[in-house]
């Protein structure tokens, strides 16, 4: 197990490329199975998600080759309909494979997803939808058992605009007979890109980022070269941290569009920021205003994801924040160990209410999710004195070399080995 010893109080300068976004590129690599063809995919992050997908991929028959900038996924010789259980309780995205595999061979098997501890995060909306599409569900003994001889395309109404649901149901139609029609469709940027994806695959996918996904079903994809869209949780995570330590940092990759929330919130705090195309520069000074609300809602509202980060900041600004968590129910468990460092945070249910304090100072905590275990680094570099951050495997899942990245903004931070 390895650690983050953390040295705060360095404010933070320089610039940053985002990584691939890693919510897209775990569809894109499910969707790889979908062609017979080689896929490539550009610039896949060396994060533990990815790993595991990659893994998964390995298991159901596919050949995976690393090549410098490029992955590639060659899926003519699988055979295998069964998703390892080991392996889907290691990745919650590991559902992205039902889509694809039943696409690829009328079946599939698969235990319950894992991932983060954040809350229930229920797949009914996954296989309600791949119902709609004449997909046979038997749940046993853990596990999942689909089949689909002839997969029809529906009109699929979601209840609620679920990320994955929308990939899930987009993956299983597009090779299905007619057309499906997804309404209350989840609009996130990640959508769009498994669009453009697949549709430069040879799929017909049209809407995405809207409310209403229309799939007009084909016979074959083939495969291609593609690089997916930089990741804006990654790129958030920085600009709150430069935010909250202060200096000057600069990001590449990731438009002002796809983290508009975000900005919005951190202007409000008093950092100033310019964007243009996919740069964006954010200056901070003084110590931050709070804000008076935040509340996580799917895009184009607050991300879920970057709730913990800026939480973190909310910790040492100026006033006092009400943090209101719509979408986990237990998304919180990192508030106990900011407490830890000298934050002043009541949790009741799904809010958080946040006075912030003069200072935090260092103290030994652990991370027990991806964003959660984020947000504990923020704090340690803001805090004063040394801190560490314990089981940072959670934050492998999520980050490249989280702490190389930090260090050359200027950040003192360093991986040991416990």
């Amino acid at each position: 197990m390895d650690k983050y010893i953390i040295d705060g109080g360095e404010k933070l300068y320089g610039t940053v490329r985002a990584q691939s976004a890693k919510n897209t590129v775990l569809p894109l690599l499910a969707a790889s199975v979908l062609t017979d063809e080689q896929v490539k995919i550009r610039g896949v992050p060396a994060i533990n998600d990815v790993e595991n997908m990659l893994r998964i991929l390995t298991e159901v028959g596919c050949s995976i080759k690393r090549q410098k900038d490029l992955t590639v996924i060659d899926s003519s010789n699988a055979v295998s309909h069964e998703i390892p259980a080991r392996l889907t309780k290691e990745l919650r995205s590991s559902v992205f494979m039902l889509g694809s595999v039943l696409t690829r061979f009328q079946r599939a098997k698969i235990s319950y997803p894992g991932g983060c501890d954040i809350g229930l995060r229920p797949i009914d909306l996954h296989l309600s939808g791949l119902k709609r599409l004449g997909v046979e569900i038997v749940e046993k003994d853990g596990y999942i058992h689909c089949e689909a001889r002839n997969l029809k395309g529906a009109e699929i109404l979601l209840d609620f605009p679920s990320v994955g649901a929308t990939e899930n149901i987009i993956l299983a139609a597009v090779k299905a007979e007619g057309i499906t029609v997804i309404r209350n469709a989840a609009k996130e940027p990640e959508i769009v890109d498994l669009q453009r994806f697949l549709n430069a695959m040879g799929a017909k996918v049209r809407g995405a980022g809207g409310g209403t996904i229309v799939i007009e079903g084909v016979k074959r994809l083939h495969g291609l070269e593609y690089t997916p869209i930089g990741d804006r949780i990654e790129v958030g995570t920085y600009l709150i941290a430069a935010a909250s330590c202060g200096g000057e940092i600069e990001t590449i990759g990731v438009s002002a569009e796809n983290v508009a929330a975000l900005l919005h919130k951190l202007r409000e705090n008093g950092c100033k920021i310019y964007a243009k195309n996919d740069r964006i520069v954010l200056r901070s000074h003084e110590r931050l205003q709070s804000v008076d609300l935040v509340e996580t809602n799917p895009f184009p509202g607050f991300p879920t994801d970057m709730q913990a980060q800026y939480s973190a900041l909310c910790c040492t600004a100026r006033g006092t924040t009400l943090v209101v968590e719509n979408l986990f129910e237990t998304r919180y468990k990192y508030a106990a160990e900011l407490k830890r460092m000298g934050a002043d945070i009541i949790i009741r249910g799904r809010t958080a209410v946040i006075r912030g304090v003069e200072k935090l100072h260092g103290a030994s905590v652990t991370a027990s999710d991806l964003r959660g275990g984020a947000a504990l680094v923020l704090a340690g570099l803001k805090a004063e004195g040394q801190s560490s951050v314990i089981d940072i495997s959670h934050i492998d899942r999520g980050y490249a070399d989280f702490e190389g990245k930090l260090r050359k903004l200027g950040a003192k931070i360093k991986r040991v080995r416990i």
